[in-house]
């Protein structure tokens, strides 16, 4: 049994797939995820796990040379810009359906229980070299 960071093996398991430049969506309860990407669906209840916790746990296993974003963020909901800002100074914002086109192109979708709007990100996956 792993002794730290992400225990869930089905996301676990998707983070190892992953290479340069794949994309991961990670979003809240209501976005709506395309066929396409696997989806691991970490929603338990309205707010857990929360945006802000499966954001920092994929950030401590993930390389990220980028992040997109909806421009909706910055007035629907100020917690999750502030966020996202520490953790991307050149966040990428684009409209929120713009957003949902991109979700298409991605490898994977972490779904979390946040129940706040718009808490959505795409990373874009580095390298560590």
């Amino acid at each position: 049994m792993k002794k730290a960071g992400i225990l869930n093996r089905h996301l676990a398991g998707a983070l190892a797939e992953l290479g340069h430049t794949d994309g991961v969506l990670v979003c809240d309860a209501g976005m709506p995820i395309p066929a396409g990407p696997r989806v691991v669906d970490l929603a338990f209840r309205a707010g857990v796990p929360s945006f802000a916790e499966v954001l920092d746990g994929l950030l401590d296993e993930l390389v990220v040379e980028g992040a997109t974003a909806a421009r909706e963020i910055r007035d629907a909901n100020p917690e999750a810009s502030a966020l996202l800002d520490h953790h991307f100074p050149h966040l990428d914002l684009v409209p929120h359906e713009k957003l949902k086109q991109l979700t298409a192109d991605a490898r994977l979708v972490v779904r979390t229980g946040e129940a706040r709007p718009y808490a959505n990100v795409l990373l874009r996956c580095g390298v560590f070299f």
